[in-house]
């Protein structure tokens, strides 16, 4: 199993340069033929949550549902996708960063009933305490 940088899905995703865009799209046919899965860490879906709405002025619900097509594609596997999904709800919501909610999601499944912060932002959200 190979793992993906976010270089390669912010091709996928905005497909703003058409060899790397066809390279990107030919890996994943490759494994779609091999029945086989790329694996996507989850400190790449906040790089490219950061990239899509920086950089590309991506809208919060276009980085959502950018990141939420990725999490269907079949080739595609993550470590938690429950909880990526679950921090995709969350960042849907309007608050807090996709990366903060992530974390979030990913200390619940470990079974944290909390992120301790320092963030007063997000010390206001479901899922995080002051320290």
């Amino acid at each position: 199993m190979k793992a993906l940088d976010t270089n390669v899905l912010v091709r996928l995703a905005v497909a703003d340069d058409p060899d790397q865009t066809r390279r990107a799209a030919e890996l994943l046919d490759v494994a779609r033929t091999a029945d086989e899965q790329l694996f996507v860490p989850d400190i790449v879906l906040c790089e490219l949550a950061w990239v899509l709405q920086g950089p590309y002025d991506f809208a919060r619900g276009d980085v959502v549902e950018a990141i939420g097509t990725l999490l269907e594609v079949e080739e595609l596997a993550y470590r938690d996708p429950g909880a990526v999904a679950a921090a995709l709800a969350a960042h849907s919501l309007g608050d807090g960063d996709f990366a903060d909610h992530l974390i979030a999601a990913t200390a619940r499944a470990a079974g944290c009933d909390a992120v301790a912060t320092f963030d007063k932002a997000l010390q206001k959200l479901p899922g995080f305490v002051a320290v």
